[in-house]
């Protein structure tokens, strides 16, 4: 049986404009990436004609330093910087 990343799954601090989007922290990345996604989807945020783009709201724009639209590899680089 395999073993699971106990980094991966370490609960970690967010920042409050991270908390504001996913949640109360402490929660592991695993955790914060299924609830960017669950908001994401609930406010139909993802791109019409390219799935694989993000258009941010106000809460989103906090988190992705102000851009309007990011890729969804690009998000996860992003959200690490406001994850401790």
């Amino acid at each position: 049986m395999a073993k699971a990343n106990s980094a991966f799954m370490k609960p970690m601090n967010l920042s409050e404009d991270l908390e504001a989007v996913v949640g109360k922290g402490p929660m592991p990345r695993s955790e914060v990436v299924k609830a960017l996604w669950v908001y994401i989807k609930k406010h139909e945020l993802q791109d019409e004609k390219n799935k694989r783009n993000i258009n941010a709201d106000a809460n989103l724009k906090k988190i992705f330093d102000g851009k309007g639209q990011v890729s969804m590899f690009e998000m996860t680089k992003l959200v690490s910087k406001h994850i401790s």
